[in-house]
């Protein structure tokens, strides 16, 4: 706990980027800038890259002709204080020439094996209060997906909850994504 009068000192997105420019942070460091804070991102285990990799699968299926760009384990700029690099982004087609950022974005997915707390009581609000439509939560071990939207702040005002055998359906893209629980949630 800090004293009275002690100030931490937040790190903008342009500070962390130069960070990484001068060698301050590697290339292979897991970080992302949260809050203006560098967070270490935990390990990837197989069942998290199993998910990744056919929830990719699956919305690069579901791309309507040019509609969204799906973005797997890259940048998402939220704010001055935030670079997050959640495991997909459906940004909006176009983009081009800088980082998508929360005003681009139509969907953001996090898979979780052991960071399911972190990722529903921090990523998820810091995504609403941003203005992200939505976001998804795959819970690998509850074997659940969680459809967030209505972004508000402080989080989202609407959750569906998605088990094996459950169509989950994008509260934002639904006539363009819809998709069965049990393809993207490891046996």
């Amino acid at each position: 706990m800090l004293e009275a009068g002690v100030a931490k000192h937040r790190f903008t997105v342009e500070e962390f980027r130069k960070m990484g420019q001068v060698g301050i942070l590697g290339e292979d460091d897991r970080v992302e800038l949260v809050e203006g804070e560098i967070v270490e991102m935990t390990p990837i285990g197989w069942r998290h890259v199993e998910s990744v990799n056919a929830l990719t699968g699956v919305l690069a299926d579901h791309r309507e002709a040019g509609r969204f760009v799906v973005s797997v384990q890259n940048p998402l700029v939220l704010g001055e204080h935030g670079e997050h690099y959640p495991d997909l982004v459906l940004y909006q087609a176009g983009v081009r020439g800088r980082v998508p950022e929360a005003m681009d974005t139509l969907v953001v997915v996090e898979v979780a094996d052991t960071s399911v707390s972190y990722d529903r009581n921090t990523k998820l609000p810091l995504y609403a209060s941003a203005g992200v439509p939505e976001a998804w939560l795959v819970d690998l071990r509850a074997g659940v997906v969680e459809v967030h939207s209505g972004p508000r702040a402080g989080g989202y005002g609407t959750v569906g909850m998605y088990t094996r055998g459950e169509v989950v359906r994008s509260a934002t893209l639904a006539e363009v994504v819809a998709f069965g629980a049990n393809e993207v949630l490891p046996g």
